[in-house]
């Protein structure tokens, strides 16, 4: 793995070219819909705000965090909402202010734990600093493609989506579990074509299933952006092949994932 320093610089450039994407919206454009149903662009910003202050609790009050896990898993199926609706009705300004003030705060937290070996409570498995702010990209890169998709805007990929693809790779058991499915106990051979070109593998060279494709889709299809049928990656192998049919990168429930755009 990288050194912690670069996924924090990552998560930082990532975070700002999102930032670019929406400092100068009007009202009406905050007010947008996106793909995710119910949410303007202005609940993905606050969600993304949100989810920072959970991070930079994590980090500071393990015991807060806790209690912020039972509300959690009292109220799944609102817990997420309530957070983005109560973020989305601020006046834009205010939200975007908030949002930028966080992750500022996020980075300095994350920069000072890098050297410790300290893990830290979220709502999956207990994160390293590094984790948290792979988790965070992974997090502003596919929240930032449904403000894209509502914009209208086609974002130019970046080798930042190697860490969206890690994560997406190394989900691959907890995928095949939260469908109740048992997970293959063989490794499967992911190749992925970076944006500038270069491959990016995973797993044994000589795996007997394996899968391929373009990393900027496979991001897609693992972070639920985008339909299987809309995407270049393939499978060889049944199991790669029901993976691809599941797999998300993201902790939580299974998504609904996005519909083809050609449902035919």
């Amino acid at each position: 793995m990288s050194e912690p320093s670069a996924v924090f610089d990552d998560l930082r450039d990532e975070s700002e070219e999102l930032d670019e994407l929406v400092r100068e919206l009007s009202p009406e454009q905050w007010a947008a819909p996106t793909p995710a149903p119910r949410w303007t662009v202005a609940h993905q910003i606050a969600h993304l705000a949100w989810t920072d202050r959970a991070a930079l609790l994590a980090m500071s009050d393990a015991d807060a965090f806790a209690g912020e896990v039972e509300k959690a898993i009292a109220a799944p199926d609102s817990f997420v909402d309530d957070g983005a609706d109560e973020g989305a009705r601020q006046d834009p300004a205010a939200l975007l202010a908030g949002w930028r003030d966080g992750r500022a705060q996020l980075q300095k937290v994350l920069r000072a734990a890098a050297a410790s070996k300290t893990r830290f409570p979220w709502y999956g498995p207990p994160m390293s600093a590094a984790s948290m702010a792979t988790g965070r990209l992974m997090e502003t890169w596919a929240h930032g493609q449904d403000v894209a998709d509502a914009l209208g805007v086609v974002r130019a990929p970046t080798d930042r989506l190697r860490h969206v693809a890690r994560i997406g790779v190394r989900a691959r058991t907890f995928a095949f579990d939260v469908h109740g499915v048992a997970a293959p106990e063989e490794e499967f051979r992911v190749e992925l074509t970076a944006p500038g070109g270069e491959m990016w593998a995973y797993g044994p060279e000589d795996a007997a299933q394996r899968v391929t494709g373009t990393a900027l889709d496979f991001c897609l299809l693992v972070t639920q952006r985008a339909h299987r049928s809309d995407v270049d990656v393939r499978a060889e192998g049944p199991d790669a092949d029901r993976w691809l049919d599941i797999a998300q990168a993201f902790a939580g429930p299974p998504g609904k994932g996005r519909a083809p755009k050609d449902p035919r």
